[in-house]
């Protein structure tokens, strides 16, 4: 079948396009002498994870236990989540998931360290955590330095639990355009991170993990010194938001397909994807093929006004939209539609789609 075929809206991935963004991104980290462990919360997809695992990751992240819990249903058992675990709820989950899914959490107060050492130590288990830390994000994250040894030092005290190192994300610099302040402003944000685990090994704690990056940092975070791996995720589709607002220079393999229900006007053309198809929280989505004056979309209608006025595309034509941003678009769609030349070779379902808990 040919997408062109295809009921809309239909949510596509252009699998040579993705694959080559995939062996970017493990080669990049490969020259670096760095691991990949990518975020999966930019697709939720267990093809996808397999194929970066196949390219060289050592594993996934992911923001969610219950993305986990997907992904180690499916074997996918080297896996970090990004977040603290809190609550009794959640913490009997995290024990429930497979032993052989040696799942890492992070950690950034000492309530949450004593929470899941008693519910690991009443489980008979040993759970790996990372302490993140503030590498100037300010969200979640202990303070560099000594407040990341304190914290370490607690975590020791538990025998139920096995400290294997620090996290950060230095997001807070992602945006910065001139090329030499950002590189300056990712290595000091990293080196807070650094710092924290050299301070922790000092005091004789394994560091064996010094875990930071993404897509916005791709072109710099690898090559910090101390870095033991890095997050990167939406870069193997890149869209609108990573292209205009983080400079990645990486062509972009997620579309929507949507077709063309009015022209009330020869400049104006009405599809039937709208936000509750692809989102416009971080960068509008882009037609392809179309002379484009401006894109608005509402809760089910995308509305294109042309350049100039055009008897093109009619009715039942269907248009092709980059994605604004990948993070906010994928979880909106039950499926992806794997393409290759334009033919489909694969669906695939979004199989983290709605694992908020």
């Amino acid at each position: 079948m040919n997408k062109f075929d295809l009921d809309t809206p239909a949510l596509l991935v252009d699998l040579d396009v993705m694959e080559a963004n995939i062996a970017h991104v493990a080669d990049a980290c490969r020259a670096q002498g760095v691991a990949w462990r990518p975020h999966v919360k930019s697709h939720k997809t267990i093809e996808i994870a397999r194929k970066q695992i196949a390219a060289g990751a050592i594993g996934v992240t992911c923001a969610k236990l219950g993305e986990a819990e997907v992904l180690a249903a499916a074997g996918i058992h080297d896996i970090l989540i990004a977040n603290q675990i809190v609550g009794p709820i959640k913490v009997k989950r995290l024990m429930a998931l497979p032993r052989e899914a040696d799942v890492i959490v992070s950690v950034d107060s000492e309530a949450n360290v004593v929470e899941l050492a008693e519910v690991a130590k009443a489980a008979g288990r040993k759970q790996r955590v990372v302490i993140e830390v503030n590498t100037g994000m300010n969200r979640a994250g202990v303070e560099p330095g000594a407040p990341a040894v304190a914290l370490a030092g607690i975590i020791a005290r538990h025998p139920s639990l096995r400290l294997v190192g620090v996290m950060g994300w230095e997001a807070h610099v992602t945006a910065i355009q001139d090329p030499t302040i950002k590189a300056e402003a990712v290595a000091d944000a990293i080196a807070l991170l650094t710092y924290s685990a050299q301070a922790c090994r000092e005091a004789g704690h394994d560091m064996s993990i010094v875990s930071c990056g993404g897509t916005g940092t791709l072109q710099y975070c690898v090559s910090q010194p101390g870095v033991t791996e890095v997050q990167v995720g939406g870069a193997i589709f890149n869209d609108e938001h990573y292209r205009t607002h983080y400079g990645l220079d990486l062509p972009c393999a997620l579309t929507v397909l949507a077709t063309v229900i009015s022209r009330p006007n020869p400049t104006r053309v009405i599809l039937d994807a709208g936000r509750k198809a692809m989102s416009n929280d971080m960068a509008l989505p882009r037609p392809l093929g179309l002379d484009v004056a401006s894109v608005k979309l509402s809760a089910e209608h995308a509305q294109i006004e042309l350049s100039a006025a055009s008897e093109t595309p009619h009715i039942g034509d269907k248009i092709e939209l980059v994605i604004g941003y990948s993070d906010t678009t994928i979880h909106l769609h039950e499926e992806i539609v794997a393409l290759r030349g334009g033919a489909v070779a694969a669906v695939w379902k979004v199989a983290g789609r709605g694992k908020l808990k």
